[in-house]
Protein backbone atom coordinates (compact mmCIF):
# COMPACT_ATOMS: atom_id res chain seq x y z
CA UNK A 1 0.00 0.00 0.00
CA UNK A 2 1.45 3.70 -1.16
CA UNK A 3 1.33 5.79 2.40
CA UNK A 4 -0.29 8.55 1.76
CA UNK A 5 0.52 12.48 3.29
CA UNK A 6 -2.26 14.32 5.37
CA UNK A 7 -2.77 16.46 2.49
CA UNK A 8 -3.36 13.57 0.11
CA UNK A 9 -5.79 12.59 2.41
CA UNK A 10 -7.81 16.05 2.81
CA UNK A 11 -8.04 15.56 -0.61
CA UNK A 12 -9.15 12.28 -0.74
CA UNK A 13 -11.81 13.31 2.07
CA UNK A 14 -12.29 16.18 -0.32
CA UNK A 15 -13.58 14.38 -2.79
CA UNK A 16 -15.86 12.06 -0.92
CA UNK A 17 -18.00 14.91 -0.11
CA UNK A 18 -18.53 15.83 -3.72
CA UNK A 19 -16.56 19.47 -3.50
CA UNK A 20 -13.29 18.68 -6.44
CA UNK A 21 -14.27 18.70 -9.81
CA UNK A 22 -11.02 17.15 -12.40
CA UNK A 23 -9.88 18.38 -15.71
CA UNK A 24 -9.69 15.70 -18.45
CA UNK A 25 -6.27 15.30 -19.13
CA UNK A 26 -3.78 12.69 -18.79
CA UNK A 27 -2.59 14.33 -15.90
CA UNK A 28 -5.75 15.79 -14.46
CA UNK A 29 -5.72 18.87 -12.47
CA UNK A 30 -8.04 19.09 -9.36
CA UNK A 31 -10.20 22.08 -8.19
CA UNK A 32 -11.93 22.04 -4.57
CA UNK A 33 -15.23 24.16 -4.43
CA UNK A 34 -14.05 26.23 -7.55
CA UNK A 35 -10.22 26.92 -6.64
CA UNK A 36 -7.64 25.24 -7.98
CA UNK A 37 -5.78 22.65 -5.87
CA UNK A 38 -2.33 24.16 -4.56
CA UNK A 39 -0.68 20.51 -4.57
CA UNK A 40 -0.89 19.35 -8.21
CA UNK A 41 1.55 17.07 -7.69
CA UNK A 42 -0.14 15.47 -5.05
CA UNK A 43 -3.63 15.76 -7.33
CA UNK A 44 -1.57 13.77 -10.49
CA UNK A 45 -0.18 11.06 -8.20
CA UNK A 46 -3.70 10.40 -6.63
CA UNK A 47 -5.05 10.17 -10.01
CA UNK A 48 -1.81 7.98 -11.69
CA UNK A 49 -2.09 5.47 -8.66
CA UNK A 50 -5.87 4.97 -8.84
CA UNK A 51 -7.29 6.90 -5.33
CA UNK A 52 -9.13 8.83 -7.59
CA UNK A 53 -11.14 9.28 -10.99
CA UNK A 54 -13.85 11.30 -12.97
CA UNK A 55 -17.27 10.07 -12.62
CA UNK A 56 -17.70 10.41 -16.56
CA UNK A 57 -16.29 10.86 -19.52
CA UNK A 58 -15.47 14.28 -20.69
CA UNK A 59 -14.17 16.20 -23.56
CA UNK A 60 -10.04 16.82 -22.66
CA UNK A 61 -9.61 20.33 -21.47
CA UNK A 62 -12.89 20.02 -19.68
CA UNK A 63 -13.91 19.40 -15.92
CA UNK A 64 -16.06 16.86 -14.71
CA UNK A 65 -16.90 15.64 -10.83
CA UNK A 66 -13.69 13.55 -9.28
CA UNK A 67 -14.99 10.72 -7.49
CA UNK A 68 -12.90 7.86 -5.02
CA UNK A 69 -12.41 4.35 -6.39
CA UNK A 70 -12.36 1.59 -4.38
CA UNK A 71 -8.43 2.09 -3.80
CA UNK A 72 -9.54 5.61 -2.14
CA UNK A 73 -12.08 4.78 0.00
CA UNK A 74 -9.86 1.98 1.55
CA UNK A 75 -7.56 4.85 2.08
CA UNK A 76 -8.97 7.53 4.04
CA UNK A 77 -11.43 4.47 6.05
CA UNK A 78 -7.91 3.16 7.29
CA UNK A 79 -6.86 6.09 8.91
CA UNK A 80 -9.21 7.99 11.21
CA UNK A 81 -9.11 11.84 10.30
CA UNK A 82 -7.32 14.55 11.64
Amino acid sequence: MIELSHRARALLRAVAAQRVVMSCSCEPDLFIDGVACCDQVTAHALARNGFIRPTVIGVVGGRVPAELTEAGRDAISSVPAA
